[in-house]
């Protein structure tokens, strides 16, 4: 049986109810609970994301693949012995000023809540500000999230005024966004860029492995 396959279908669809059972199936047939998440569950939220942004998902059933996504890494975690997942470093996440857009960030907090680190999901429509408070709250990194080319401009505004507040050494950047791309990341002086929220959690644990 392909669990990875299996487990992948399962986000997908949104059974929540078989996703445990299945994922303790998988580890008891010798598959390492890390690879189910790393293979199969995040990458399977992903294309949830995917659907979502090609019209072909609507809320209900990204918030049903999501909740899914959740039961079965909950079912994983105490298979993940010595594993540096998350080790509750904190993140604040949230949408710049000007755009209110959410789902994709929020997708990049429940991923990332899932594997263990501490996520502050601060909304959309943000000042600088916030996101300088949450760094001054504890925050070792913070994820600027734009739907808009009208509001990308923002993100480098966030950027700069972290700069001038003294916090910028201490905190790792990273931004997405749809309209966003590794050279204007770079331009602004972003750490990282994620093309979709698997590749956001990715990015993070290794760079804090």
């Amino acid at each position: 049986m392909d669990w990875l396959e299996k487990l992948s279908g399962a986000v997908i669809d949104g059974r929540k109810k078989d996703i445990g059972t299945w994922a303790l199936e998988a580890v008891q047939n010798g598959l390492a609970a890390q690879d189910l998440i790393n293979k199969a569950i995040l990458p399977a939220m992903n294309i949830v994301s995917e659907k979502w942004r090609q019209g072909e998902y609507f809320v209900p059933e990204v918030l049903r693949s999501a909740t899914t996504m959740q039961a079965g890494i909950d079912a994983l975690k105490p298979y993940l012995v010595g594993e540096a997942v998350g080790n509750g470093i904190k993140v604040a996440i949230g949408t710049v000023k000007g755009d209110l857009h959410d789902i994709g960030k929020n997708l990049v907090a429940i991923m990332l809540e899932g594997v263990g680190y501490q996520v502050e999901n601060m909304g959309v429509d943000l000042p600088p500000e916030r996101f300088i408070e949450a760094a001054r709250n504890g925050a070792r990194v913070i994820g600027l999230s734009s739907l808009l080319t009208t509001s990308m401009a923002e993100m480098g505004n966030v950027i700069e005024k972290v700069k001038t507040s003294g916090l910028r050494d201490s905190l790792t950047v990273i931004v997405g966004g749809a309209p966003i791309t590794p050279e204007f990341a770079k331009k602004i002086g972003a750490d990282y860029y994620a093309d979709n929220a698997a590749v956001a959690v990715d990015i993070l644990n290794r760079h804090f492995a």
